[in-house]
């Protein structure tokens, strides 16, 4: 997964979403060097469904341009790179990007960028698919609207569309936390120093993903496995 927004300065006016999103790089920061080790857990259902994830993204994304939004160490952006003609992938995390330019994917399809996901507009190119996978759960529910319609706006009507993010398992990922007076919920996380940290992270059924995705979308599919759901669509 990668992040939002970089770190800026909070004001007392700042908003609790708007603190949540510029947390995040940091935490992703710090957590970079050991990022990629859960893509490799001993789980065969685990390791099943992320074959899954890699093989449906790349087939939709055959010869489309992507614009990539929270590309992270790169991890799904290679799959995509396959088949795509080119992709961007854009993160807010200087170390993330750091290691993700360390896979040493084809400079002439490949192009990773630091960049906001609330700011789509300044990344140049021209697209017509987007990818967000393992990041919908960091966007404050507060904001979900308006990443989505900068997300659409930027990729354009007729682009397709591919999500993936995690499904709540108790247990893992660190303890579920939810606040009083609060519609999102947060995970609170071990970082390998010892510290804790609690990191914004929602999770979503089959039923609350059609009713955000729905009216938004053509040719919606929604795949609901034991560790992750999946979803693809055309922009409206």
């Amino acid at each position: 997964f990668a992040t939002l927004a970089r770190p800026t300065r909070m004001t007392r006016k700042s908003s609790p979403e708007q603190e949540w999103i510029a947390a995040l790089p940091a935490y992703y920061g710090r957590r970079a060097p050991v990022y990629d080790e859960m893509w490799r857990r001993n789980d065969p259902v685990r390791l099943a469904e992320q074959a899954r994830i890699a093989g449906a993204l790349r087939a939709l994304f055959r010869g489309r341009r992507v614009l990539e939004v929270a590309c992270g160490t790169a991890y799904w952006t290679q799959f995509a790179a396959e088949l795509a003609e080119h992709v961007c992938g854009i993160d807010a995390s200087a170390e993330m990007l750091a290691l993700a330019r360390q896979k040493g994917l084809p400079a002439d399809k490949v192009e990773l960028r630091e960049g906001n996901g609330y700011a789509l507009a300044d990344v140049p190119g021209t697209f017509n698919a987007g990818l967000a996978n393992f990041w919908f759960s960091h966007v404050p529910k507060a904001c979900l609207a308006d990443f989505l319609a900068g997300f659409h706006r930027r990729v354009g009507p007729g682009a397709v569309v591919f999500m993936a993010d995690n499904v709540y398992v108790p247990g893992l990922g660190g303890e579920l936390v939810a606040r009083p007076d609060c519609a999102d919920t947060f995970k609170r996380r071990e970082l390998a120093d010892g510290s804790q940290i609690e990191v914004l992270k929602n999770y979503y059924d089959a039923a609350q993903l059609r009713g955000i995705f729905e009216p938004l979308a053509r040719d919606l599919t929604i795949q609901v496995g034991d560790c992750f759901w999946w979803i693809s669509y055309a922009v409206r």
